[in-house]
């Protein structure tokens, strides 16, 4: 079954199709990740996109049911080499071809992924559209320069109520804007008694949850399109602990009075190298976002840089001054790449037992 991808720019590429035989348009992103196709497919931060896959061949181990970072999931295409036919391996439960048949997503395999990569790095991102063999290239160019991306891609992926998965730790309320069931894995593993909620939710509905601390999570779009979070953080700064990961973490900077920026094709991979500026450590970071904060906005705010992007020098993690607040650009959790990251939960989890102690005090001094 030929299938073409035609991008805004009037490039067609024609390969073969595998999934579904669905039309689809978003946004042309490219991830470097050799390995984890199965968690970058479903990570909800990719709602809306249609995502390459530099690495050449994939789908060679497979799908199982434990590697998921979310049910649903919300992209667009995927775009590969080669997708692998018969995969082996001890935990494979079906090809890469057979779920996307089941789940309704189209892929394209056999084009030139190299070429495609280059188009991004130099143009940036673009429109693309998935497609029969048979259409028409310039009808599909017109529907497709005409269309405008939805912005509403958090309020997609979030959950719309809230719900528990308890411990007998600290309670941490985690605000879903698309979150990676791995953030949840590593609260889970801390027996923290974690309160998901609604990218919505309002400050004092948090509140009211009685919560040690709250993690803002990772999820898909521009953070200026949720201004209701941006408005909820406001009001939680400086009463509870907080840690932001990915689109928390330019939503507090957002709410700290910094700004946010769009990049040209974005970081998305698993081999990230990001430097501590407090230690002069060097972690390899997987990431996967299409903004950062603005470097030149931080000047008057509370905010410190705290970490940095080597590849390119943007901001990569921010602390509050006054506060106990901080937050990263990339993911602690992994899922997929490399954990060099998980002492991030640690040292969350210091800073509520901390911030705890503090009140302790506060309240010892108090004379009644």
């Amino acid at each position: 079954m030929k299938k073409q991808l035609i991008l805004e720019d009037g490039t067609v590429f024609i390969g073969e199709g595998f999934g579904s035989d669905k039309h689809s348009i978003g946004e042309v992103v490219f991830n470097t990740g050799m390995t984890g196709y199965q968690e970058i497919l479903s990570d909800p931060s990719y709602c809306g996109q249609i995502v390459t896959l530099t690495y050449p061949l994939i789908g060679n181990y497979g799908i199982n049911r434990d590697d998921f970072e979310s049910i649903n999931p919300a992209i667009q295409g995927f775009i590969v080499k080669e997708a692998a036919e018969f995969p082996s391996n001890w935990r494979n439960e079906q090809s890469l071809n057979e779920y996307f048949q089941i789940r309704n997503i189209p892929g394209i395999a056999g084009i030139d992924t190299r070429k495609l990569t280059r188009i991004i790095r130099q143009h940036g991102t673009l429109k693309g559209a998935i497609c029969h063999i048979d259409e028409n290239v310039d009808s599909v160019l017109e529907k497709l320069r005409a269309t405008k991306l939805r912005n509403d891609q958090v309020k997609q992926v979030s959950t719309k109520t809230p719900y528990p998965s308890p411990g007998r730790g600290s309670r941490v309320v985690l605000v879903d804007f698309g979150m990676k069931h791995g953030i949840l894995r590593e609260l889970n593993k801390r027996d923290c008694d974690v309160i998901v909620v609604p990218y919505d939710s309002s400050a004092q509905d948090i509140l009211n949850l009685s919560p040690d601390g709250v993690m803002l999570s990772n999820g898909p779009g521009d953070p200026k399109d949720v201004p209701e979070a941006i408005h909820m953080i406001k009001e939680l700064i400086g009463q509870v602990p907080l840690f932001g990961i990915c689109l928390g973490h330019q939503l507090f900077a957002l709410a700290c009075g910094a700004n946010t920026e769009k990049l040209k094709f974005g970081h998305r991979g698993s081999n990230h190298p990001v430097k501590d500026l407090r230690t002069g450590k060097v972690a390899l970071t997987s990431q996967n976002h299409g903004y950062s904060v603005e470097e030149a906005s931080i000047t008057g705010t509370d905010l410190e840089v705290t970490h940095i992007a080597l590849n390119d020098g943007t901001i990569e993690g921010l602390k509050h001054k006054a506060f106990p607040a901080f937050t990263v650009q990339y993911h602690p959790e992994a899922s997929p790449g490399p954990e060099d990251a998980k002492g991030l939960f640690e040292q969350f989890l210091q800073l509520i037992e901390n911030h705890k102690q503090e009140g302790a005090c506060t309240c010892q001094n108090v004379q009644i």
